[in-house]
């Protein structure tokens, strides 16, 4: 079992590029797409040449914002797309689909924005967000991936001393949130099996960052942990053009 995580900046204008070609040759089971900026119906209609998948989307009350989609070769048992907390679930932040052996859960973790105007939405957010998960976790293990806003590590960005407590994405509050995401036994699949592998999935735009590979880990697959013995691999594709992030993903043993 293959899954991706890609944050596509708009699904409209990927589609103008390579990628149906793209995740034909990724070939992956389940595609989970984060900031689709599209209602339902154009998501569907946008990655309609890809066949082959069950297409579940959603979306903000915002028009252009946000959004999430999983993309799944295998028919889920149901999908839900919300995390019950009235403030987070009108800008279309999750899509969760339940399969026989566990939860599937696309986010796009709110941004705390180059002011920092959101920084204590988002910290209200990684609390809720948490919760939200371990009650799902308590009926089934969890997989959840997507854009989480955040470098946990030094590591895990280029310019680690230049960004700390100065820059969205590295703020200790952020830091912080995911802390509480890996001390609550989600494990993020990257680093338990690549270690301390540098390689990142997200670059701005400005100053040719993507091709000095000044970039960031952003985007992460976290599992249960009764799932690690099943990882089978953890990757980051950043051949995969046409965003300024790059897809993620897991492979499952059989």
């Amino acid at each position: 079992m293959k899954i991706i995580s890609f944050n596509v900046n708009g699904i409209r204008a990927i589609m103008q590029k390579n990628f149906v070609e793209d995740m034909r040759a990724v070939n992956a089971d389940i595609i989970c797409l984060q900031e689709t900026k599209a209602t339902v119906d154009q998501v569907k209609e946008a990655v309609a040449p890809l066949g082959d998948y069950h297409v579940y989307a959603n979306e903000a009350e915002r028009k252009g914002y946000s959004g999430t989609a999983i993309l799944t070769k295998h028919q889920p048992l149901a999908v839900t797309y919300y995390i019950g907390v009235g403030e987070h679930d009108n800008e279309g932040r999750i899509t969760c689909a339940e399969f026989p052996d566990y939860f599937v859960v696309t986010v796009y973790v709110p941004n705390s924005g180059s002011e920092l105007a959101r920084l204590g939405y988002r910290q209200s957010w990684d609390k809720e967000f948490l919760a939200y998960l371990k009650k799902l976790e308590s009926s089934k293990p969890v997989i959840v991936c997507g854009d989480f806003n955040v470098a946990h590590k030094a590591i895990d960005l280029a310019r680690p001393k230049e960004n700390y407590n100065k820059a969205a994405g590295f703020m200790q509050e952020e830091i912080d949130g995911m802390d509480a995401f890996t001390s609550n036994a989600l494990v993020d699949s990257f680093r338990a099996v690549n270690g301390d592998e540098v390689k990142y999935s997200w670059w701005s735009y400005r100053a040719g960052a993507r091709g000095k590979n000044i970039g960031w880990r952003i985007d992460y697959f976290l599992v249960s942990e009764s799932l690690v013995t099943k990882l089978d691999d953890a990757f980051i594709l950043n051949e995969v053009m046409g965003s300024d992030h790059c897809p993620v993903g897991i492979q499952l043993k059989a």
